[in-house]
């Protein structure tokens, strides 16, 4: 073999290891992942919240809305569940997926409400749904007044009632004070009352806070004034949340 042919077949060489083609035996100090792929390291990431001061576990829960004992059980956080600033929490998990898993089985194995005709379910939603514990008729409105918005997710997880600055806000069902303060971005001045271990309930948008964490409520207590807080009316943000999810607050409210 000439020299000319040689040193033609050495630049090629040369090319291919510069970059156009990285060929096994080619030196490199970098190490570059495929196109298209995700390192395994990004995809074993899990999103942590850092928790500020005035924050509760259910504050927290309710913001990515998530069960809290989900919660808790990720981070391994016993009750009371106290949780302190700069703590650094897992909020997702693969609890959530499961449950879901388990709620579709559950709507497969009683196909009646399913085949009920409109009328009879509009008629027996409220006696059929499930309150673990709270009896439907212990529920009343938080507030008189105009529904200016209805539940339709995702944009509203909740109902809205307008109504006068300093309004009375009351208690939709008894329960304990989980949540006082205005921590969560777009609820302006918040309470959130923990009713038993399925069912939570949260009122927006106050004027004045009448009630502290960790105070037990009766139904139809005051807890609350009405006002605009986060808001550009005056107006009560109403909701209710079945193990972590918003359900349709009319679903419990009396007619």
């Amino acid at each position: 073999m000439n020299a000319a042919v040689k040193s033609s077949r050495l630049a090629g060489l040369l090319l291919l290891c510069s970059g156009v083609l990285l060929l096994p035996g080619c030196a490199s100090s970098e190490f570059h992942a495929p196109l298209g792929r995700t390192p395994v390291a990004a995809k074993k990431a899990t999103f942590r919240h850092v928790v500020r001061g005035g924050q509760t576990l259910y504050s927290i829960a309710w913001r990515y809305r998530l069960d809290y004992r989900d919660l808790a059980r990720w981070n391994g956080i016993a009750t009371p569940y106290t949780i302190y600033p700069g703590q650094k929490l897992r909020v997702s998990g693969k609890v959530v997926k499961r449950k879901r898993v388990i709620e579709s089985r559950r709507s497969k194995v009683q196909p009646k409400h399913r085949t009920a005709t409109k009328k009879s379910a509009k008629s027996t939603s409220r006696s059929r749904e499930p309150t673990k514990g709270i009896p439907i008729r212990r529920w009343k409105w938080p507030t008189r007044g105009k529904l200016i918005a209805h539940f339709k997710l995702p944009e509203k997880q909740g109902i809205n009632i307008a109504g006068k600055s300093g309004q009375a806000v009351v208690a939709a069902a008894g329960g304990r004070v989980v949540y006082a303060g205005s921590g969560l971005r777009g609820y302006g001045r918040l309470i959130i009352i923990k009713h038993n271990k399925h069912f939570l309930s949260a009122y927006a948008h106050n004027k004045k806070l009448l009630v502290a964490e960790g105070q037990r409520v009766a139904s139809g207590d005051r807890i609350a004034q009405m006002g605009r807080s986060g808001a550009r009316r005056v107006m009560l943000h109403f909701e209710v949340r079945r193990d972590g999810k918003p359900v349709d607050p009319m679903r419990y409210l009396p007619g």
